[in-house]
Formats: structure tokens, C-alpha cells, sequence
């Protein structure tokens, strides 16, 4: 049985990063030159996700420490709120000023110069993001086995994954719209495009964060784990001889790790000290089958 793949995700975070401080230079230098400002969106936007990616990087070794007194289940929601600072700077500092440096030339348009070196650096973004953005799909292709590329994002509570994902989408995207408007720029002269297309890119940047903090969200409040391991663990469970029905099985997700907590009816004829060794050994093998489940709490019951 597969985990939930948080640590491949570091791969993940450092194609994206390498990309993204390489492009970060060249696009800063081209809208300094040129004076583009959908290319100094892409720039900010560049530097931004640079940010982002070692927030997350802090966020997956934060969640490695070991449990204390004061958390006793550890620190893996910790990547989850790191994933959702990521949303928030997403929204702001990359969408929100792209917007903001599209109207600034839309109403004051300066000179545009030399556009083939903007479009030069914006052609090489191009292909550094799609390299990026496919490094992190070869990290999901691992993780999701036989399930499809959809099936598994609805159903993922890798958050810096599903962050990764809308970060490259979301640059490869923008890319690709600057360069169609700077390139229209270039052919008809109207400094005009050139603002459309940040304001373009901002638009997109907000919505692919709004999306993010909403997927986020959901895994900060408390959610359980995977259909798939959650119908695993009731199998294993329903197989052992010593359980005549289980009653009820409550799962949560803590970052790379799952609590587990049941209640079941043990076959009749049990006395305390056969029942006590059955759940251990039963502990034992859930957690030999399924390794992501940390913690598991078993109680006997006669009714849910």
C-alpha cells in the first residue's frame, strides 16, 4: 500500500525552485531593459514562488520532528499551514500586484524596448517551467500507482503537492500569456497588450490561490485519510478472527501520518487478558500493512 508520498514531494520543491530563481533573474533583468510589465509581473511572480518553495521546504522538515508533551501527535499539520501562508502569498504578492503593474501601464504606458530579448526570456521560461511542472507530475505518477492523474488530486491530502502542482500550473500558464501579449505588443506597437497581459496573469494567480486555500483548508480544519487506505485498514480489520463486527473506525490525517481510532465487538467467550493480546496484535498488523497509520487507539464495544 502506497503512503501519501510527502516525501518525494521535496523532488518536487527543488525543480521548482531551481526554475523558478534562474527565471526570476533573467525575467528582472529583461523588464528593467525593456520595460515590460508583463514581464515584470512574471518577474515578481518569479521571486514570489522562489519564496513559496522554501516555505514549503521549512514546512516538511518541521513536520519531521519527533512528537512532545505539548504535541503528542506530532507536527505534521504543520506543512498544512505552511501550504496555506503559500495561498495567501499567491494571492497577494503575485496576483494582486500583477494586476496592479497591468493597470499602473495600462493608464500610464511608457516605452517599450528591445522586445525580443523579453520574449527571448519569456520563450526560455517557457520550457524551464514545463520542465518543472513535468518533474512534479513524475512525482505524482509514483505516488497515485493505478489511479488517474484526477482521481488522485480529488482525493490527495499531500498539501504541498497539490501546492507545487498550482504554483508550475499557474507559471506555465502565465508564461505562455505573456508571451502572446508582449509578442502583440511587439507587432502592433501598443504598449496596451503588454498591460493586458499582466493583468491577465494576475487574474490568473488569484484564482489558482483562492483554489489552493480552499483545498488547504479543508486538511487544517481536520480530514480523514484516503478512501483507499481508510477502506484498507477496515478490511484488515474485519478479517480478524478475534472481531465479530466493527463497529465504527475513525481516521485523521496528520501531515505524512494517520491516526486511527475504532470501536469493536470482540467474539464472545474473550476473556480480558485474550482480548487485550487479539487488539495489540491487530495494532500490529494494521500498521505492518498500512506504515502511514502513527498512532491507533482500539476500543471494545457491544454497540456503536
Amino acid at each position: 500500500m502506497a503512503g501519501t508520498g510527502h516525501g518525494d514531494s521535496t523532488k518536487a520543491i527543488l525543480y521548482a525552485f531551481l526554475a523558478n530563481l534562474g527565471l526570476a533573474i533573467a525575467k528582472t533583468g529583461a523588464a528593467l531593459y525593456t520595460g515590460s510589465g508583463s514581464m515584470m509581473a512574471e518577474a515578481i511572480h518569479s521571486f514570489s514562488d522562489c519564496g513559496n518553495q522554501i516555505l514549503l521546504f521549512i514546512g516538511l522538515k518541521q513536520a519531521e520532528k519527533p512528537a512532545d508533551v505539548k504535541h503528542p501527535l506530532g507536527y505534521g499539520k504543520v506543512t498544512y499551514f505552511w501550504s496555506f501562508i503559500v495561498a495567501i502569498m499567491l494571492f497577494s504578492m503575485g496576483g494582486l500586484y500583477s494586476v496592479y503593474e497591468g493597470w499602473h501601464k495600462l493608464h500610464e504606458p511608457g516605452e517599450l524596448n528591445q522586445l525580443w530579448i523579453a520574449l527571448l526570456v519569456l520563450g526560455l521560461g517557457i520550457v524551464l517551467e514545463s520542465s518543472a511542472l513535468y518533474g512534479a507530475l513524475k512525482v505524482v505518477k509514483t505516488i497515485r500507482q493505478e489511479k488517474t492523474f484526477f482521481e488522485w488530486f480529488k482525493v490527495t491530502r499531500n498539501a504541498e503537492l497539490v501546492v507545487i502542482l498550482g504554483e508550475d500550473s499557474a507559471a506555465t500558464l502565465g508564461l505562455i500569456i505573456a508571451f502572446i501579449f508582449v509578442s502583440t505588443a511587439a507587432v502592433t506597437g501598443n504598449p496596451m497588450y503588454d498591460a493586458l497581459g499582466s493583468i491577465c496573469i494576475g487574474i490568473i494567480l488569484l484564482c489558482i490561490s483562492v483554489f489552493i486555500g480552499w483545498r488547504i483548508k479543508s486538511l487544517i480544519v481536520g480530514r480523514s485519510a484516503e478512501p483507499e487506505l481508510r477502506e484498507l485498514i477496515d478490511k484488515i480489520i474485519n478479517k480478524d478472527d478475534s472481531i465479530e463486527k466493527l463497529l465504527n473506525s475513525v481516521t485523521m490525517q496528520f501531515g505524512a501520518e494517520v491516526l486511527l481510532a475504532a470501536k469493536l465487538k470482540m467474539k464472545a467467550g474473550l476473556s480480558i487478558e485474550e482480548a487485550v493480546t487479539q487488539l495489540n496484535e491487530l495494532e500490529v498488523e494494521i500498521k505492518k500493512q498500512v506504515p502511514s497509520v502513527k498512532w491507533c487507539f482500539m476500543e471494545p464495544d457491544i454497540k456503536d
